[in-house]
């Protein structure tokens, strides 16, 4: 019994450490593609390096929780292997994913918001600081488990907690002091409504491509 419980301990370990650098690895990958795409096209800074510093910060602090996340018990019914060729893979077929909804988030932000010239780059700074924020805090859910997050699969209570309550400060920090202190500025709440539209819509392309590829290359995440 103390045997397996070794075992079934060391498997949740191995998985939770893939997590994180699934995670990550794809997270970066496509801010990566975001950043460039912005500044290729934008005539401001699409974000201060204050902005990605706290955003980063808040991410990693979200992700600290994963450690005693559980496993779906699928997972644990073998040992797996640490495939590196499979990272990078996943990583290019699920990075850019989240670039695609930063693009959107652009164009929202540019055409209904009217930010299109440097007067207006806190505005444009503050709507995608919440939306890059919320959309990489949210990876944390979707690339846990295999299966539908939220309904199929839950994350613990801790890592649930932790990363609602970062999503919850980085949509309170451009009404603050601090906030204003770093460049963001307050979003009239006809935001929300299309931060909504794309996060939902992120998650379901998400699934719809994390599903894609464990019939396609029979990997696990």
């Amino acid at each position: 019994m103390v045997l397996e419980d070794g075992v079934i301990e060391g498997r949740k370990t191995f998985g939770n450490i893939t997590k994180y650098i699934k995670m990550t690895a794809s997270s970066n990958f496509g801010n990566m593609f975001s950043v460039l795409a912005a500044s290729a096209f934008l005539p401001f800074l699409p974000m201060l390096p204050i902005h990605l510093l706290i955003q980063n910060l808040l991410y990693d602090i979200s992700q600290t929780t994963i450690p005693f996340d559980r496993m779906d018990p699928e997972y644990l019914r073998k040992p797996r292997k640490w495939d590196a060729s499979d990272l990078s893979r996943f990583m290019i077929c699920i990075g850019p994913i989240s670039s695609i909804f930063d693009i959107i988030t652009y164009l929202v932000m540019w055409y209904a918001f009217g930010c299109n010239s440097p007067e207006h780059q806190t505005l444009f700074q503050s709507g995608w600081f919440i939306e890059g924020l919320l959309s990489q805090t949210l990876i944390v859910h979707m690339i846990r488990t295999r299966k539908i997050p939220f309904i199929q699969s839950r994350a613990t209570w801790p890592v649930m907690g932790l990363t609602f309550f970062i999503m919850a400060v980085g949509i309170v920090i451009p009404f603050t002091r601090f906030g204003a202190s770093i460049g963001l500025m307050p979003l009239p709440l006809s935001y929300f409504p299309w931060l909504i539209g794309i996060l939902l819509s992120y998650c379901a392309l998400t699934q719809v491509v994390k599903v894609w590829y464990i019939k396609r290359f029979v990997r696990w995440l």
